[in-house]
């Protein structure tokens, strides 16, 4: 792990983090988040360069071996696990880190394939990145690429998009999960005024804007660690997208509501409604383990929030004491991911199309049990994080034809300023009770919302 000199090698550290998440399947987001728990002592720039070249290798590898499939005799799947991953460590540096020069890319890819073992196939690792670093501004050119290729998304989803959006918003969506965007937090009024939080932060030389669409909305950059900074740790601030924020607001949350969030981990919409309850009313999060609803715990610790409970509990498993009785059940459910891809980046490689049909019908299975909690009158929000049509809005019709539920104008619970930069489709859309965020179109993750009322007949249990 370290250099003759002793220092701790970052590439070394990106090669073993990749390895785990690339060829034993684990999940990104938990692989560079232990990573930089462990190696926290080391310089800002040496964990950022850690978390650029991890983060970057994995967003770009459908382009990463498009490029070694031109320059390599060795098809890319039958090369070994640490060189292909070091070659695809080389070309992301070449490619896209300007900073790093050409020479640094390869000669540091050529010692570290010496490092692991593998000196005899150091003269194919240095030949490789050099032909790529001659070639680097031809290679790819537009008019050569797909745009499966040219955004590192897998063609089944590109095409999924395409017929969906159209060409044009899904080359938008694919441009924005590949750019750098500032950590999204909400803070709470009742806990201190906006002034103080944001004091709190710029204290400790963490840039603070105004998100311009949520008034309890901050945008915050250039921090170093966030778990150090003060007014996470004592629970001023929870990181939650936009769009993830637009759910409580959706949900019209009123002084006093009874509220069910059944899908809760790790917490953070279960928080924010509880917030909006403003120290009355109850909120119960429950999720499938105790590891998941330990997530929530941690939360809620943090938050000092107190009319908010949680409960180990699998949606799919009906519970009687709860029959008829939330003013709001919100179900934000498993599913596909395919709207978080820019902060999870593994999720891209490891999703199926079966696997879209499986969801749908897990959460189909979720939503005939989960429905029922909520008393006529009362309100079901459904929710993914998914740009998948089928866990959408096919959804929301399948809830309407199958249950006594209708979906509900949202308009009137979207923030003006929001409401001002709706396309004309989305506005369409969310009059008919839900709405799809894309991802360069709304400054957000890809999000999907929708608002359903228990009708007050009686039918349909």
């Amino acid at each position: 792990m370290t250099t003759n000199g002793g220092r701790v090698n970052i590439r070394e550290i990106s090669l073993e983090a990749l390895l785990l998440i690339l060829e034993q399947g684990a999940f990104s987001h938990l692989v560079i988040s232990n990573a930089l728990k462990k190696y926290q002592y080391l310089e800002k720039k040496d964990r950022a360069f850690f978390t650029r070249l991890t983060e970057g290798t994995l967003e770009r590898l459908i382009t990463l071996d498009y490029v070694l499939s031109c320059y390599s005799n060795v098809p890319v799947k039958k090369m070994k696990p640490v060189i292909r991953i070091i070659l695809r460590m080389g070309v992301y540096q070449l490619l896209y880190m300007d900073s790093v020069p050409d020479s640094a890319a390869c000669n540091e890819a050529v010692r570290l394939a010496e490092r692991k073992g593998f000196s005899t196939l150091k003269g194919f690792v240095n030949g490789v990145l050099r032909s790529v670093a001659r070639e680097k501004n031809n290679v790819l050119l537009p008019e050569k690429i797909s745009l499966s290729v040219r955004y590192s998304m897998p063609e089944w989803i590109v095409e999924k998009w395409k017929k969906a959006y159209g060409e044009k918003q899904t080359e938008k969506i694919l441009a924005a999960f590949l750019e750098e965007r500032k950590t999204t937090v909400r803070f709470n009024f009742d806990r201190a005024p906006k002034e103080k939080i944001k004091e709190m932060l710029q204290k400790e030389q963490v840039i603070v804007e105004e998100s311009g669409v949520l008034p309890y909305a901050f945008l915050l950059s250039s921090y170093d660690y966030l778990d150090n900074v003060t007014a996470f740790i004592e629970g001023y601030i929870s990181v939650q997208d936009i769009a993830s924020m637009m759910v409580a607001e959706v949900s019209g949350v009123t002084k006093g509501n009874q509220i069910l969030d059944v899908c809760a981990a790790p917490g953070g919409k279960s928080l924010h409604l509880a917030e909006l309850l403003h120290g009355t009313g109850y909120v119960e999060a429950r999720d499938i383990s105790a590891y998941k609803v330990g997530l929530i715990e941690e939360n809620i610790a943090r938050t000092k929030l107190s009319n908010i409970k949680t409960k180990v509990w699998d949606a799919t498993k009906l519970d009687p004491i709860w029959q008829g009785k939330a003013d709001i059940v919100l179900a934000d459910l498993p599913c596909s991911g395919l709207g978080v891809m820019g902060r999870k980046n593994d999720i891209k490689y490891k999703i199926t199309e079966e696997n879209c049909k499986e969801l749908a019908a897990l959460q189909r299975k979720i939503l005939e049990v989960v429905s029922r909690y909520v008393k006529p009158g009362g309100y079901l929000i459904y929710s993914t994080c998914t740009l998948n049509p089928e866990e959408n809005q096919e959804q929301v019709e399948w809830i309407q034809q199958n249950l006594p539920f209708e979906a509900e104008d949202i308009l009137p619970f979207l923030p003006d300023s929001f409401k001002n930069s709706l396309l004309e489709e989305a506005e369409k859309t969310a009059k008919k009770g839900y709405l799809t965020f894309l991802p360069g179109i709304y400054q957000t993750d890809g999000f999907f919302i929708a608002r359903l009322k228990r009708k007050t007949d009686g039918k349909g249990y």
